[in-house]
């Protein structure tokens, strides 16, 4: 990777929380209450001053908060043919076993991308940015996994490998037309591979029928497909995520399951890992990270109003330096503040202060936010 690319010291997701005249807007658009251009006017405005707040507490790095998605994915769905919505056959929980059904995306039909997905986004974002414009994208097998294993076949689709090479013909399209477009910093969420690495999800698997290795192979070759032959200059992060919605998660476990199909196969110059609370696991598993691939911690909680001690944050980066050298580390929130509109149990005080303390951190460790690799430490 160039010295002077991505990813970044201080780094964040992706989602911000909406702001309540967003969240206004968004209900009067569904309503009928306002048009679509009135509701593009507000949410213009809302990522014109939530770049300018990224900015002002230091990042070098900036998304528009997907302000303009309902949720992480919902853009892409509605922007591809053959892509449709119906309830996941997963559930989000917590720690006092409150349980919460969610909407997921469905194959329905040929799937074939007609027009742009994120290039609108990307283009005012780069319009409004001062720094480095991140674009954000739901990874492919956030397509598959949550819903029915059937769904493909009655799609269609012959087979789930023909529903995959359309799909890998959508991604493979839009990475093209971003980097046509400037971008130069794409970051892919996945979660499917990440609730793998819970083994009581794999249990409820086997039990079905279904292999997790063999999920974990076939998610590792989508990915690289929909990667092979991208734009020179364009870097592309993987985060890993177990799920955020309003505090709740969808798996636990530490990445050992995954860490070596995953973290030595995929063509990614980053991962962005969780590491916020024990349900993440140790660090062992970075030793897998190749030797030119970079690794941002979340270690900063999205999910808790508290804010992270800086002692607590060095001491862990300390830890995490004995798998991956410090000089390939950055840190960031574990996830988005807001993957859906509904957001979570923190305030915008909140969120930018744990910014703050990001790249606070990130300066106190590596001398500046900036790009990670303009500034090695050894």
């Amino acid at each position: 990777m160039p010295p002077s690319t991505p990813p970044f010291r201080a780094e964040h997701v992706g989602s911000l929380l909406r702001p309540l005249e967003l969240r206004q807007a968004f209900r009067a658009f569904t309503d009928g209450r306002i048009g679509a251009d009135d509701f593009r006017s507000i949410q213009d405005e809302a990522v014109r001053q939530v770049v300018e707040r990224q900015q002002d507490v230091g990042l070098q790095v900036v998304t528009d908060g997907e302000f303009r998605r309902k949720s992480y994915w919902a853009h892409f769905v509605e922007a591809v043919d053959g892509l449709d919505v119906a309830w996941s056959r997963f559930e989000f929980h917590d720690d006092a076993s409150k349980r919460q059904r969610f909407l997921a995306p469905v194959v329905t039909g040929p799937v074939r991308r007609t027009r742009a997905i994120s290039g609108d986004e990307f283009d005012f974002l780069r319009s409004v940015s001062q720094v480095t414009p991140k674009v954000t994208m739901p990874s492919p097998p956030t397509m598959h996994f949550w819903a029915d294993p059937e769904a493909p076949s009655a799609a269609g689709y012959v087979d789930t490998d023909a529903f995959f090479d359309d799909l890998t013909a959508v991604y493979r399209a839009e990475l093209a037309d971003l980097a046509a477009r400037g971008a130069t910093y794409i970051q892919i969420d996945e979660v499917p591979l990440a609730m793998l690495c819970d083994p009581d999800l794999r249990g409820r698997l086997e039990a079905d029928g279904e292999r997790p290795d063999v999920y974990v192979r076939r998610y590792v070759e989508l990915i690289n497909a929909c990667l092979a032959d991208r734009p020179p200059g364009l870097t592309v992060g993987i985060h890993l995520c177990r799920g955020n919605f309003k505090g709740m998660w969808l798996a636990d476990g530490g990445y050992d399951y995954v860490a070596e199909g995953l973290f030595r196969d995929v063509a990614a110059d980053a991962f962005f890992l969780e590491f916020d609370t024990e349900r993440a696991g140790g660090f062992e598993p970075l030793a897998a990270i190749p030797d030119d691939t970079y690794v941002v911690l979340g270690l900063v909680s999205t999910k808790t109003p508290v804010l992270e001690d800086v002692d607590t944050l060095l001491r862990r980066l300390e830890e995490a330096a004995e798998f991956v050298p410090l000089d390939r580390l950055a840190l960031s929130p574990q996830c988005g503040f807001a993957s859906t509109v509904g957001g979570n149990p923190v305030t915008e005080d909140d969120q930018f202060a744990k910014l703050r303390r990001i790249v606070e951190v990130a300066v106190e460790v590596w001398g500046d936010p900036g790009p990670a690799g303009t500034n090695d430490v050894s």
